[in-house]
């Protein structure tokens, strides 16, 4: 049954994975776009820690996870996400609906092996700058795309409690952007439009370890290491004269050659170390840093004088409780209840201002009964960039909900 599952989703998912507008931040015009989270429900209700041994549940974030897995293992995810957008003008309001992830995952003894896609990160904003005189100059700018990884990862369990993986990630994509200018009273402005594809190659490396501190109590950590690697970008650029009406459509009346560009955009290296305390199958506190260089994302349609990179940094502090896992009598003592809290210094420099991210999230794991399956739901809540220094502050509510299917492959049957 799991594997009619897979194959529906994946023909559909990715489909979706490059038709949807996975955002409406104005910050998406930078680099690559939004960087999105990499990691499941589970995980993001948890603010993003994840550094337990799960045995049916895939951990994104880490490639030695997969050799725990004790069945297959299918899980996939999206999310409603309702963001505000103020300055000190005004406010608007946008809605997005996004596919988060796909990934397989089978265990194979000590060995345990994943692959799935991922999002990366997403392109969908829309800003107008107008002149209230005469003639004067307006200016609108809107782009969409984003970049997606397919990724496959294997991972060895060395001992019982300490395993090992890699993974390598495939990411491709395409960012079209475009920027208008036309004056007050004239019906034709002139349209800049560009196109760039983008591909590449990348590998990340990772080990979980488990300790006993006592009969009950666990020490659990985590750490994996992302490499700096290349992104090459092919950019094309057309030069127009458009007619225009009062919203973000556009005709073209005459169009110039286009012109095309080459060139590797670098993608920061990146260092995730988590450490957690708890009780198996029972609770779970734990805390987590990111540490990622800065790398260079500037494209020859982003480049602006107002803004800079810089190393980015991201704590949480997350857990879970699960108040009877075995309980036969009552399903909401089988329910797991999780939280988390986080702060992020998102590495971009706009106008002199750090960009941060902060945020709390809860979340729910409903198990499935009669299975290991479970459907789980998060929420979170956070406040994104600034208002100071002209720029544009985000409150967003996402709503999130995945499946996490188990199911046992590779059994010869005894009766047909």
């Amino acid at each position: 049954m799991i594997r009619k599952i897979i194959t529906s989703f994946c023909l559909l998912l990715s489909l979706v994975s490059f038709a949807q507008e996975g955002t409406a931040s104005p910050y998406s015009f930078y680099g690559i776009g939004d960087v999105r989270f990499k990691g499941t429900i589970e995980s993001r209700s948890m603010a993003g820690v994840q550094v337990e041994q799960d045995s049916i549940h895939i951990n994104l974030d880490n490639p030695a996870s997969y050799s725990n897995l004790k069945l297959t293992t299918f899980t996939v995810g999206g999310t409603y996400n309702l963001t505000t957008l103020k300055n000190d003008s005004g406010s608007e309001k946008a809605k997005r609906t996004t596919f988060d992830y796909l990934a397989v995952g089978l265990p194979m003894g000590k060995l345990g092996v994943g692959f799935g896609l991922i999002p990366y990160s997403s392109v969908g904003y829309k800003t107008e700058e107008l002149s209230d005189v005469l003639y004067g100059t307006n200016t609108r700018k809107f782009g969409t795309g984003g970049v997606s990884k397919a990724f496959f990862a294997a991972s060895y369990k060395i001992v019982p409690n300490f395993s090992v993986g890699a993974n390598v990630d495939y990411s491709f994509g395409r960012i079209e952007t475009t920027n208008f200018q036309y004056q007050n009273g004239v019906v034709f402005g002139s349209r800049e439009l560009n196109n760039a594809s983008l591909s590449g190659v990348n590998f990340n490396f990772g080990a979980l370890y488990q300790a006993k501190l006592s009969k009950k109590l666990n020490l659990y950590s985590s750490l994996s290491y992302k490499l700096e690697s290349k992104l090459a970008s092919t950019s094309t650029r057309n030069v127009s004269v458009v007619s225009y009406t009062s919203g973000f459509d556009l005709a073209t009346v005459e169009s110039s050659d286009e012109e095309t560009d080459s060139e590797k955009l670098t993608l920061p290296s990146e260092l995730r170390l988590g450490l957690g305390i708890g009780e198996s199958k029972k609770w779970l506190v734990g805390a987590q840093i990111i540490s990622a260089s800065k790398g260079d994302l500037v494209n020859t349609y982003n480049a602006t004088n107002n803004v800079s990179y810089e190393k980015a940094m991201k704590y949480s502090l997350g857990g879970y409780f699960i108040p009877n896992y075995g309980s036969f009598s009552n399903y909401f003592k089988r329910i797991v209840y999780r939280a988390g809290i986080k702060y992020e210094q998102t590495g971009l420099i706009v106008n002199s201002q750090s960009i941060k991210d902060r945020g709390f999230s809860l979340g729910l794991g409903l198990p499935i009964t009669g299975s290991f399956s479970n459907i789980n739901f998060g929420f979170e809540l956070g406040k994104r960039g600034t208002t100071s220094a002209s720029l544009v502050q985000e409150n967003y509510a996402k709503f999130s909900v995945g499946l996490s299917l188990n199911d046992r492959w590779f059994v010869k049957r005894k009766f047909d």
